[in-house]
């Protein structure tokens, strides 16, 4: 196995209760690294954190809604405390509580609701985070954004919005960082087979009489929805093992980077 030399190193991984966030830790700890399993619900975090110690690996428990102003300053001191320092910061919380909906039904406080768990929560950790690693002289800050930042849909404007303000924003502070010894980048994944992804393709199917067979619902949304070169739905493990080099000492070249993981859904030149 490629050494990635992060052994030892200490990360924070916001929104790591399930889905991209969870594979991320899982990757992350396998590694080596020093883990905060962050999410919201309890059982859940809990269970992701208990999984990687059963496993042999570091993790701890911290419960935030970065929502919330005041979530990520309380989220930042405990993860410092817990691992006395920070190498890694991993900005995966976010999503889209009140779901996508057209533009005209978008009002504006879900637009402020949207980029207060998506943008917000990653600027506020940032600020907290990135000067114990100037002060280090190393770190690693990479943002989970999305490829409907790049390739806006007719649905969720706000959440879109708010993942291109995360794209800026990344090269700003990667401008803003150099020869900090910080690098950041983000990474867009497309579309992968998350819990979330799977609950509302299967009621997409419900609706479309695809069935209940996941194969099926797969072929069937990549066809209507999601159509991409390779044909297929990506997995979380494959947006984790690019996150993962990233947050190696092995990707210091890289910086102020979009990495896509679509597939080839996203038709742009990158």
């Amino acid at each position: 196995m490629l050494d990635l030399k992060l052994t030892q190193k200490r990360a924070l991984v916001t929104g790591s209760s399930s889905g991209i966030g969870e594979a991320i830790a899982r990757a992350l700890a396998e590694q080596g690294v020093r883990v905060v399993i962050h999410g919201r619900n309890r059982e859940r975090t809990e269970r992701v954190a208990d999984s990687i110690r059963a496993d042999g690996g570091s993790a701890y428990v911290a419960l935030a809604d970065l929502a919330q102003p005041d979530a990520a300053h309380a989220l930042a001191r405990g993860t410092l405390e817990a691992l006395g320092g920070i190498d890694i910061l991993i900005n995966n919380a976010g999503g889209a509580d009140d779901g996508f909906k057209p533009w005209l039904e978008t009002d504006a406080a879900q637009w402020q609701a949207t980029f207060e768990q998506n943008i917000f929560s990653s600027v506020r950790l940032i600020r907290e985070l990135v000067p114990p690693m100037k002060a280090a002289g190393w770190g690693r800050v990479i943002q989970i954004a999305s490829t409907v930042a790049t390739q806006p849909m007719p649905l969720g404007p706000d959440y879109g919005a708010a993942k291109a303000a995360m794209l800026n924003s990344t090269v700003s502070l990667a401008k803003d960082l150099g020869g900090s010894g910080i690098t950041v980048n983000t990474v867009s994944p497309g579309p992968i087979v998350t819990p979330a992804a799977e609950r509302i393709f299967r009621e997409v199917a419900r609706q479309h009489g695809w069935g209940d067979d996941w194969a099926d619902i797969e072929r069937n949304a990549v066809a209507h929805f999601v159509p991409n070169p390779l044909g297929r739905m990506g997995q979380p493990k494959e947006v984790a093992d690019a996150v993962l080099f990233l947050a190696s000492p092995l990707s210091g070249f890289i910086h102020g980077s979009n990495l896509r993981i679509d597939g080839g859904y996203v038709t742009a030149i990158n």
